[in-house]
């Protein structure tokens, strides 16, 4: 690998299991969902494959299911990065994000039992904690495990899987790390709104408290940081498989 390609990936792998191909998938999903490399991040083959005691082909089969995931992206003399979306790709798939949360709220607030209830609650207390101890970082992390709460309920396991994998393609990004926070604190604003007409079993209310959350996301990812490297520039495509 040339100087000043060196992957700050590698050294958060865990081998515990080497040689298993869905370990290798699942530690590298793991390192890239976690935020912990930013996209263009690269990923050299050869380096993973020799960590896990491996040959290529199992390596590059991982990285192969990542790239139909929307994870990865493999370039000509550019090997294996993680994936790098435009702004107009993150508010396509913010979009895509909030049309299957919506379609599922109304069955979720209806079937959840007391333990998912529960738990929603449980989830929003360490989304609150986070925000009184400024800590971006756990933000992130509470904010999805409580969309998730709110929508796992709806045992609509298809439409389910797939909000999973549109929140997976946006979580390298790390949007509620970037953005003010004030943001965050308007943003769970709603995520109370949305909470309160979830325990209410208020579909009308619970919908009109998502539909304002969705659009104050929009806003918010809007203004992220143009500066930061976080995002592709509009005119050249952030997905390209060689």
């Amino acid at each position: 690998m040339p100087p000043g390609r060196r992957s700050a990936l590698l050294a958060r792998l865990v081998v515990d299991e080497p040689g298993r191909p869905q370990v290798i998938l699942g530690e590298l999903r793991r390192v890239i969902l976690d935020g912990a490399v930013p996209p263009c991040t690269v990923i050299p083959l050869r380096a993973v494959a020799e960590l896990f005691g491996v040959s290529h082909i199992p390596v590059r089969e991982a990285l192969e299911t990542l790239i139909g995931e929307g994870l990865v992206t493999h370039r000509q003399q550019r090997g294996y990065q993680v994936a790098q979306l435009t702004a107009r790709e993150l508010r396509e798939m913010y979009i895509v994000r909030d049309t299957l949360e919506t379609a599922s709220l109304a069955a979720a607030a209806m079937h959840a039992d007391e333990p998912e209830r529960a738990h929603l609650l449980a989830v929003n207390e360490l989304l609150e904690r986070a925000i009184l101890d400024d800590d971006p970082e756990a933000y992130q992390r509470q904010s999805r495990s409580f969309h998730v709460a709110l929508t796992r309920p709806s045992r609509m396991f298809r439409l389910l899987h797939m909000l999973e994998a549109a929140w997976n393609v946006t979580e390298p990004v790390q949007s509620m790390v970037h953005i003010d926070r004030l943001d965050r604190e308007r943003l769970h604003i709603d995520h109370i709104a949305m909470l309160d007409a979830f325990l209410a079993r208020d579909i009308d209310r619970l919908l009109v408290a998502a539909e304002q959350h969705h659009r104050r996301l929009e806003t918010v990812v809007a203004t992220l940081p143009a500066d930061t490297g976080l995002l592709a520039p509009e005119d050249i495509p952030s997905v390209q498989q060689a």
